[in-house]
């Protein structure tokens, strides 16, 4: 069956433009202001129609935690982000017991083929354990370890296929063989909760990282020991062309002036917006506990109960192109291509861009980024 979208305003490969777009069989076939046959329409007339968002870590949403052994309960997690435009996500398993990582990650390999499953899960984004304890921010540092190889090689040889990315500091990685694995095994190494230097990044990108977990959250910056100073991982991120940038773009993680100065430095282009969710999003939490760690929630942020730091994001996707095109005065069509063709294209997915080939993953919104209908694989799934 031939499905119509009659649009005026279409955003894709960072343009504004109007047409109709064409799905079959999940795809689209093809996007023209041309009549051709068709069995189906959707108007979608005074809306915008972009690819579906892509949000590469999040941590739970609607009180749905993604470290969990319940696919069930991460199905539904997905399905509440999918209501706010997000049609892929890499659901992100913070630092555990390895045994518990492990689970969480073989349940997200189950959630990825469930039925109930709205959008698309990519694949699950660990967070840890390889991890700085310096730099741990809201992880518990008691599961942070430097890479052992008989925990992550029969990980990786079970359900590597579906683990999309990894964040792990690279400085405790000194021979850069645990980054090689990963990349080797096709998952997507990130420098993320790491002290790392200037060296140990450019090993790590000698081996295969990509990424910068959300650059200046827990991201090493200039030291100097006996006078000489030392770049960190930000300053190294602006330096190396291949790294891109992941940002967590809730406008209280970082401001926007200093998204504004990011941009600036990087480049919209190297630029990958990101929640980093908690399972708070979307809840009428106000104050609790997450695990031992006291909690409250003002400001549209989580943040510790002496308000001496923030414990959490609790964004969506639609509020991070609201920050992003509204407080950053970045174009509409730039923030919605940084949010699905950019990470579609890091994470080689045949997503992110509307035109022919390309998986059907649509979704609409009014000029507040309000997400009024959701289409994945070419049928509609959210409509308000």
């Amino acid at each position: 069956m031939v499905t119509k979208l009659i649009c005026d305003k279409i955003i894709s490969e960072g343009k504004i433009f109007k047409g109709n777009i064409y799905t079959e069989n999940g795809k689209i076939t093809c996007v023209s202001e041309k009549d051709l046959p068709y069995d189906e329409t959707i108007d979608l007339c005074g809306l915008y129609v972009s690819p579906g968002f892509i949000d590469l870590h999040t941590h739970g949403g609607m009180g749905f935690d993604f470290l969990s052994n319940d696919s069930d309960e991460i199905v539904k997690g997905c399905n509440f982000h999918l209501t706010h435009g997000t049609t892929s996500i890499a659901p992100t398993v913070s630092a555990a017991p390895f045994e518990k990582m492990y689970a969480a990650a073989k349940a997200i390999s189950i959630a990825k083929d469930a039925p109930a499953l709205l959008g698309t899960i990519i694949g699950s984004h660990l967070e840890g354990p390889y991890l700085s304890k310096n730099q741990c921010g809201a992880q518990c540092p008691d599961f942070i370890t430097p890479p052992i190889p008989a925990e992550y090689v029969p990980l990786v040889e079970e359900l590597g296929s579906s683990i999309a990315r990894w964040s792990y500091a690279p400085e405790n990685d000194a021979d850069g063989s645990f980054c090689k694995y990963i990349s080797q095994n096709g998952i997507v190494p990130s420098a993320g909760h790491t002290d790392a230097v200037y060296d140990d990044m450019t090993r790590a990108v000698e081996n295969g990282c990509k990424t910068v977990t959300h650059l200046y959250s827990c991201t090493s910056t200039i030291t100097r020991k006996g006078g000489f100073r030392s770049l960190g991982v930000i300053e190294s991120a602006y330096l190396c062309d291949d790294l891109t940038c992941e940002i967590i773009a809730d406008g209280k993680h970082l401001p926007p002036d200093l998204i504004k100065l990011i941009v600036k430095i990087k480049g919209t282009e190297r630029i990958i917006p990101v929640t980093d969710s908690l399972s708070l999003a979307g809840t009428e939490a106000k104050h609790g506990f997450m695990g031992a760690t006291e909690y409250i929630i003002e400001d549209g942020v989580c943040k510790l109960c002496d308000r001496s730091a923030f414990a959490g994001s609790i964004a969506t996707a639609d509020v991070l192109i609201r920050v992003l095109t509204h407080e950053c005065e970045i174009p509409l069509e730039t923030a919605v291509k940084m949010m699905t063709e950019q990470p579609a294209t890091l994470m080689g997915l045949n997503k992110g861009v509307l035109k022919e080939g390309y998986d059907a993953d649509i979704i609409a919104f009014d000029e507040n980024i309000n997400i009024k209908t959701v289409i994945t694989k070419g049928n509609k799934v959210y409509n308000v």
